[in-house]
């Protein structure tokens, strides 16, 4: 049997049925000059033994985690993910779930999503979170737009610390929905604080800060909240680094308005960097701004008025009329959400702050062994979490060499996001990196000076 289980005559018997006596006549509406008239240049067909030997000689090119020691972050990291993740995870119940229209029939779903809902509150200490969004650039721009409100016209301020791509996606939304984003300039490799009170006018919507920011560093969240609460203006940060809310102040300790970001690297494996997994988080009085869905809790009528979980608010178009929409968000990242859950769940309140400051203290490590290389510099000179920029001797494109030589995964050329920072290369140390992980970079990087 091929591949495609259609015989000869099954599909001349599909074609009759249609009118058309061959697969030309079929394609006639497609133009002749864009068809493939020649086969494709395919070697014969193999065996289902010898081409899963193919797939895995094919395969094994790739390099995984789990064989590679990687300081690669910028948005994306490596976790150490407990072996009940994605055992609960892979239940068909978790896998083959849709939207839980059907609360009846969908309380298990319902209640995994209740639950991750409360987990965000947790640790962001935020009053109310939505069921998910699709990644954290989308979530970003999902704040902007509520505080844009319904008429999305106005600006937002965003710091130029903030995630490259994320600032790349808001850019995009900014043109088709025509509202203007100011970018703030940075000082010392944090948010100027003097350009932000510059840039904030009366149209300002929302002024956006990621904490930490994008090059790891620790911005001073607290001195920010005045300048962005100017107005009516709103103040969002940016999570993309979620195990940094085990040891810094999380946004509803600085009266942040809405808290979005990324939290694929609580339970789920980096996979290429996606999917993903966005999340938001705001003061209880936007609730009904919120985009998306909320599961909440209830009781029943009468009986033993047992706990059930159902929809309680839904903001787009499909439930409620167009022009009160918030968000044409049609379904969220609840498989990704239940890892995270089940994440959580397992480390509870004190792994989570662990987790937090194994990455500290293993990052300060890394980067006082590594400064202490000569050539090696720190770019910048304040606080940082577990993400730092240092400045090279040699170029990225030498390093990257020396890394492939060696078989590890180096830090994040800054030079294509950022321009003018050729030399500079932003490392990444998680839990998951040992002693000796650390030790083997640097010697790599001592390679520079022999």
């Amino acid at each position: 049997m091929s591949y495609v289980p259609n015989t000869q005559e099954e599909q001349q018997a599909m074609l009759e049925s249609l009118g058309f006596s061959s697969l030309d006549d079929l394609l006639t509406p497609v133009p002749a000059e864009v068809r493939l008239n020649d086969p494709l240049d395919l070697p014969p067909a193999l065996s289902e033994p010898d081409l899963k030997r193919l797939m895995t000689r094919m395969a094994a090119k790739n390099r995984s985690l789990d064989t590679t020691i990687s300081f690669l972050g910028a948005g994306t990291y490596d976790r150490a993910i407990p072996s009940v993740v994605p055992h609960l995870q892979n239940r068909s119940e978790f896998v083959t779930s849709y939207t839980p229209y059907q609360p009846e029939v969908s309380q298990g779903m319902l209640q995994a999503t209740y639950e991750f809902q409360t987990m965000v509150c947790q640790v962001t200490g935020m009053d109310i979170a939505n069921a998910s969004l699709y990644d954290g650039s989308t979530a970003v721009v999902e704040a902007a737009l509520m505080a844009l409100g319904p008429g999305g016209r106005g600006e937002i301020v965003i710091s130029a610390g903030v995630d490259p791509q994320y600032r790349r996606v808001l850019q995009t939304y900014s043109f088709a929905r025509g509202f203007t984003i100011k970018e703030v300039g940075l000082e010392n490799g944090v948010t100027s604080q003097q350009d932000l009170q510059a840039a904030i006018s009366k149209n300002t919507a929302a002024v956006v800060i990621q904490q930490p920011n994008f090059f790891g560093n620790v911005e001073d969240v607290r001195a920010i909240e005045p300048i962005a609460h100017q107005g009516k203006t709103l103040f969002v940060s940016v999570i993309t680094e979620p195990a940094s809310l085990g040891v810094i102040a999380p946004p509803g300790d600085y009266n942040v308005d809405i808290a979005v970001g990324e939290m694929m690297s609580l339970g789920n494996n980096m996979s290429y960097g996606a999917p993903a997994l966005g999340f938001m988080a705001t003061k209880q009085k936007f609730m009904r701004l919120l985009p998306g869905r909320l599961v909440g809790q209830t009781v029943e009528e009468g009986g033993k008025k047992q706990t059930g979980y159902v929809l309680t608010l839904q903001t787009r178009e499909q439930h409620i009329r167009r022009e009160r929409a918030t968000s044409n968000i049609c379904t969220n990242q609840s498989l990704l959400a239940v890892g995270a859950t089940i994440f959580m769940a397992a480390v509870g309140k004190q792994g989570f702050r662990e987790m937090g400051e194994l990455c500290l203290q293993k990052a300060h490590y890394a980067f006082r062994q590594i400064t202490a290389i000569p050539g090696f510099k720190a770019a910048f000179t304040g606080p940082f979490f577990d993400e730092f920029v240092i400045t090279c001797p040699v170029s990225n494109a030498k390093l990257e060499q020396l890394f492939e030589r060696a078989g590890i995964i180096g830090g994040y050329p800054l030079a294509e996001s950022y321009p003018g920072m050729d030399n500079q290369m932003l490392f990444c140390v998680t839990e998951t990196r040992t002693k000796e992980d650390i030790d083997t970079l640097v010697s790599v990087l001592k390679e520079v000076q022999a």
